[in-house]
């Protein structure tokens, strides 16, 4: 079996709890310059920007020695620089930590909370965030929770122990438990098990399900129902497809509250409206340490509140700045 080789170490620390970005200049290529490959990588209307990176030393290599602005491109070299990002709105709501040892760091991530840099979303992630104010700087995750969900996400410590926690999730023996808030439908025969085919395209916002071999799998069942026609839902995915859950509740025809895609996609909300979050939480994470072989049974200790508190869920005032 061949092995990987280790990326090269970056000769630039992290900021704000980001990576640098790492550039591997092509094999082949007709620029002369790595300022050419560079504007042409980023885009023309970024290359005032290129130019003031470079004419202010931001652009290193290996060495950690500045690229000068007229450097020759050489093809495998490898150059890194740090993003310039704007400004990001403050997610308004703690980071709780549910378990720390020396391998893992699991918390209890609150809505609309990125798990890890993507898009729009950078600084104001989980990941960003527990690498600053824990000092950890080669924190990893385990796994991903969509933005909009809360709850139980596991990060690593040890660049080297990564693969053993994410081949968890991969190889399906962490027990994972959610928990929705959605219309009750005294017709809806639960519990039950919604076997399908979700299909998800890249910059498509919502995914689908299409005839075919199954791939996603849910178990869907009923805790409890009460005033306002709605229902405690508990949800066991077997399955890992993006916005499973989602899909399958509006599948029963129950989706969940405050669900900006299904049944249909909203219009955007500004930056810093955080009104009427997604009422899915994800509860529980129970698994067997592949390092140190111990018995994890983790929970969440939030709440849903279109279930405890349905007007204050859905008259909330905005806590943002908006844009």
């Amino acid at each position: 079996m061949r092995r990987r080789t280790p990326p090269l170490p970056s000769p630039l620390p992290q900021r704000d709890g980001i990576d640098p970005v790492r550039v591997r200049l092509p094999g082949e290529g007709a620029w002369a310059t790595v300022r050419e490959h560079l504007v042409e990588r980023l885009g023309p209307a970024r290359a005032e920007i290129v130019d003031g990176m470079l004419e202010a030393g931001l652009v290193v290599g290996a060495d950690g020695r500045a690229v000068a602005p007229d450097a020759a491109y050489v093809p495998g070299m490898f150059v890194w620089y740090h993003r310039e990002l704007p400004p990001e709105v403050p997610v308004p709501f703690p980071l709780e930590i549910v378990h720390r040892d020396e391998h893992i760091v699991v918390v209890d991530k609150p809505h609309f909370m990125a798990t890890t840099p993507r898009g729009s979303h950078v600084t104001e992630t989980a990941l960003a965030r527990l690498r600053r104010e824990l000092g950890l700087p080669a924190l990893g995750a385990a796994h991903r929770l969509d933005r909009l969900t809360a709850g139980l996400v596991l990060f690593t410590v040890r660049p080297e122990e990564r693969g053993a926690y994410q081949s968890l999730f991969r190889d399906r023996r962490v027990r994972k438990v959610y928990e929705a808030v959605a219309p009750y439908d005294p017709e809806l025969a639960l519990p039950r098990t919604v076997r399908s085919r979700i299909v998800k395209e890249r910059g498509v916002l919502a995914a689908y399900e299409v005839a075919g071999e199954p791939n996603a799998v849910s178990r869907v069942e009923l805790v409890e129902h009460g005033a306002r026609g709605l229902g405690r839902y508990r949800l066991l995915p077997a399955t890992g497809q993006t916005h499973q859950l989602r899909v399958h509740m509006n599948t029963l025809g129950v989706p969940i509250l405050g669900d900006p895609l299904y049944p249909e996609v909203a219009a955007a909300v500004p930056a810093g409206d955080f009104r009427r979050p997604l009422q899915l939480l994800a509860r529980e994470l129970e698994f067997t340490d592949p390092v140190t072989g111990t018995e994890h049974r983790l929970r969440s200790g939030r709440v849903l509140e279109a279930w405890t508190s349905y007007d204050g869920w859905a008259a909330a005032p905005s806590t943002g700045t908006g844009q």
